[in-house]
């Protein structure tokens, strides 16, 4: 006998034990998300044993660069994400299956338009990011090898959308930390030769990746073939609502891009010992980002199925014990960066580097719990579907973060990078005070007020 909507809800083992169910299904997101900036720490630890600050300020360019591009095609995994979900939620999995088999098209065609495109254009886009010299040709001999692995990138992103919109969170763990593994050995390898295989430097680092994600595409579409299915039948999947999403996604994430290109630029043009201790410091940025996105992703799943099931209540719900779990790693995160602050140095960072580095560190250290509110608050409303006003909100806050970034450009202050993360606090600041208003107490046309709330 199929169970009604309200049927599903209701026995979603989240309605009785709310904590215990997000703790499960965040656990493997928490590792999934960790592994790849883990292999960002590795490489750039490794390539930090090589001669000079340049390879790694080129390291920071090419995987700045590298992430610029593909984040612009976010959409593929987080409308993914939520449009599965919401479709399990009503008990539509044949939708579901169309909109999975969408985005895998959708990212292998647009995977092999960017790797085609961009080649030609990685010089100029390195002196984007202030890169000059020997750091501008590092980093495109880096970049032409990572974007051989970029319809494997995107590929991968469709399918762990797919797979977390089922809740299933722990095959795209078991992937990332397997593809991770495999990079954490290449990169030994390649980076610094190994037998017959010479030393590749930085080209190594981009050339393990490369591979893994392969692999790792692979894998995850033997995942969805498994779990979901996939099928040529994809009228009805939506391609309007997803494209629309993409493109809310696709400005929203250029601001974000736009603002980190513009920090990275500045630390760059100070010199490579500010480049290098901005890479450091950014690399660990991402990870603890990621750390606190563990709950966000988990929180867009849940919200979407509660809301696709028609249970207002459960979503709102699901929203606070997100906020508070993320609240509290943020808390967590700040005080372990501040008693780490020697390892990390001493482990990522050239000892030229040193002096700039440990003031800037503090301040991402202190920026964490608020930082987990922004996190938190975006996998929530991805849940809903808000799109737009998450594309407004980070419009806000990056025009004006960047605003106070070309000031600070113009004011040359003697430690540069303390002041390029306090306004990135402020933009961090600004983004999970617009997340938090739309929930409590919901300002706007704002999906999870209570529907008694929003008549007249």
């Amino acid at each position: 006998m199929v169970k009604s909507v309200t049927e599903k809800s209701t026995d979603h083992p989240f309605v009785n034990k709310p904590n215990r169910t997000l703790i499960r299904l965040a656990f493997p997101v928490l590792f999934s998300l960790v592994a790849e900036p883990l292999t960002g720490l590795v490489d750039t630890a490794f390539v930090a044993r090589l001669a000079g600050s340049e390879p790694v300020a080129a390291l920071g360019v090419g995987t700045v660069a590298f992430t610029s591009i593909f984040w612009a095609f976010t959409f593929l995994g987080v409308g993914t994400q939520t449009e599965v979900a919401q479709a399990e939620g009503r008990g539509d999995r044949e939708r579901a299956i169309k909109v999975v088999s969408l985005a895998c098209m959708l990212a292998a065609c647009i995977g092999v338009a960017v790797m085609l495109g961009s080649m030609g254009f990685l010089s100029p886009i390195a002196s984007l990011f202030g890169a000059e010299g020997l750091v501008n040709d590092l980093a495109c001999e880096y970049m032409v090898y990572r974007l051989l692995g970029a319809p494997a990138v995107l590929v991968s992103l469709a399918c762990f959308g797919g797979l977390r919109g089922i809740q299933d969170m722990r095959t795209p763990f078991y992937v990332a930390v397997g593809i991770n593994i495999i990079n954490v050995f290449l990169d030994w390898i390649l980076i610094f030769g190994f037998g017959a295989i010479a030393p590749m430097g930085v080209a190594g680092a981009a050339i393990a990746s490369t591979v893994s994600q392969w692999i790792g595409a692979v894998w995850c579409m033997w995942a969805i073939w498994r779990r979901l299915g996939f099928t040529w039948h994809m009228r009805g999947a939506g391609i309007t609502k997803l494209m629309k999403v993409g493109g809310d996604l696709f400005i929203r994430t250029g601001a974000v891009l736009v603002f980190l290109a513009l920090c990275t630029r500045v630390a760059n043009r100070f010199g490579p010992d500010e480049g290098a201790a901005y890479q450091a410091i950014r690399q660990f940025f991402i990870f603890s980002a990621l750390f606190l996105d563990a709950f966000a992703i988990t929180g867009q799943s849940l919200v979407g199925f509660f809301l696709g099931a028609s249970d207002q209540d459960q979503a709102r719900r699901v929203a606070r014990s997100v906020c508070l779990w993320s609240m509290g790693t943020g808390l967590g995160m700040c005080a372990l960066m501040l008693m780490g602050e020697q390892s990390v140095a001493w482990l990522l960072v050239p000892p030229a580097a040193h002096g700039v580095f440990g003031p800037a560190w503090i301040v991402v250290a202190l920026t964490q719990p608020v930082g987990s509110l922004s996190f938190a608050t975006d996998g929530i409303h991805w849940g809903t579907g808000d799109f737009r006003y998450l594309r407004n909100a980070m419009l806000i806050a990056s025009v004006i973060s960047a605003l106070c970034i070309l000031v600070v450009d113009a004011m040359h202050p003697s430690n540069i990078l303390v002041f390029i993360w306090l306004t990135t606090a402020l933009w961090t600041v600004i983004r999970a005070g617009f997340g938090m208003v739309r929930i409590w107490p919901g300002v706007g046309r704002a999906p999870l007020i209570r529907e008694h709330k929003k008549r007249p």
